[in-house]
């Protein structure tokens, strides 16, 4: 076939009459890149001497455009002025219901009250502890209806997978721990007068510790330190050896066999619970059985507290009443342990917190941020009135949904 007799293919005019010709330029549109309104509100329950931000962290947040409205005396509990907020770039609020009504981050190291999740704006993220002994219905009814996205403190993770905020204060609970149960042997605070070191001629006292995470390796550092016998028990045979290498001696370890657990526990001063459960309560590891065989005047700290405890007989107690006899056994079970240290608390909390925010930078909102960062959503617990965490829903027969799904399909 010859080229004359190819025929031309014909193409409609409307595909071709542009061709050519200049085109309108189009220009990327960047996305308006909005700046963090911090709130820190002065905490009210529990004794609380902590706070969220300490000056030297609002300095680093207000110099990156942020702002952060403080109440006033918010860090007068762990020895930060006003003054050196202002100073720092930080705005003073002279009421609660200023900083709940204008800022859209709510930073807390206590859970808000009934009333303070009142006073909080529809669609304020809340950033605080859960602790789980204190969570009822009616506080996740309330999260729920006024659209609040809270985000648990103890469920925050890292690149890593791990957990900034528990291991700090894992650090800080484990060797405050130790430093209690000493406190208590002493006969001033009603304990039987046993030196946990022991002296020359005088054995040792002998703690029990349940679990083989951060807030054993430091509590089992502040023991040996003292002279105390040291005995550590966990499932995870993996944690043991870590911690061993940690410590750098050979440690009594053993897995939670109730046989052993119960023939150290009868013979101890000292039991301090310290498992921490990454998603609901902590496991109950040790009976009232258990505990009422053990000696008169022994000590129990159980640091596991603000996730259920892990003894069969712990109650929730406060800073002004820390402890209750059961059994004759002394049961200190305060949740905010570290706020007795509320200085080095509120500076180890800061460091954790300010990184985390400025990495917001460049997100078009906070909401959009937590899409971005998966160990942020591993902290949602409530997201504009849904209950996204599957323990809280059992618990309380609440429905659940997962959090993934309610972001990608809402934004």
């Amino acid at each position: 076939m010859s080229s004359k007799d190819k025929k031309k293919v014909s193409l409609p005019e409307e595909l071709t009459s542009g061709y050519g010709q200049t085109q309108t330029e189009t220009l990327a549109v960047d996305h308006k890149q909005e700046s963090l309104f911090i709130g820190i509100p002065k905490e009210t329950t529990l004794q609380e001497k902590r706070v969220a931000l300490v000056p030297s962290g609002v300095a680093n947040l207000t110099s990156r455009g942020h702002r952060v409205l403080i109440e006033t005396s918010a860090g007068v509990q762990s020895n930060f002025s006003d003054h050196a907020y202002s100073e720092s770039g930080g705005e003073i609020a002279y009421s609660a219901q200023e900083v709940y009504r204008k800022a859209k981050v709510i930073l807390k190291v206590a859970p808000p009250t009934l009333e303070e999740i009142d006073m909080m704006q529809p669609g304020t993220v809340l950033i605080s502890p859960l602790q789980l002994p204190t969570i009822s219905a009616e506080y996740l009814y309330r999260l729920k209806n006024r659209r609040i996205i809270a985000l648990a403190m103890e469920y925050l993770q890292d690149e890593e997978g791990s957990f900034p905020i528990v291991r700090i204060m894992s650090e800080m609970a484990g060797i405050s721990a130790i430093q209690t149960a000493a406190e208590l042997l002493s006969s001033s605070q009603g304990g039987p007068g046993v030196l946990l070191g022991g002296v020359s001629g005088v054995p040792s006292a002998k703690v029990v510790i349940l679990g083989g995470g951060i807030v054993a390796e430091y509590a089992t550092r502040a023991a040996l330190g003292m002279g105390a016998e040291v005995r550590i028990f966990d499932d995870n045979i993996s944690k043991l050896m870590r911690l061993q290498n940690s410590v750098g001696r050979q440690l009594y370890t053993s897995a939670i066999n109730p046989l052993y657990l119960r023939r150290e526990l009868v013979t101890a001063e000292v039991a301090i619970g310290a498992i921490h459960a990454e998603h609901g309560r902590a496991p109950v590891v040790v009976s009232e059985e258990m505990v009422s065989q053990m000696r008169p005047g022994s000590v129990i700290i159980d640091v596991s507290i603000d996730q259920g405890g892990c003894f069969a007989t712990s109650e929730l107690t406060t800073l002004d009443k820390p402890t209750f006899r059961k059994h004759d056994v002394i049961h200190y079970c305060v949740p905010n342990l570290a706020s007795r240290v509320g200085r080095t608390a509120s500076i180890a909390v800061s460091n954790v917190l300010v990184p985390m925010l400025l990495k917001a930078d460049g997100a078009r909102s906070f909401e959009h941020f937590i899409l971005r960062r998966p160990g942020l959503r591993h902290g949602v617990y409530t997201f504009r009135g849904c209950l996204t965490n599957p323990y809280l829903g059992k618990r309380f027969e609440m429905r659940c949904t997962d959090i993934d799904l309610l972001m990608t399909s809402g934004l």
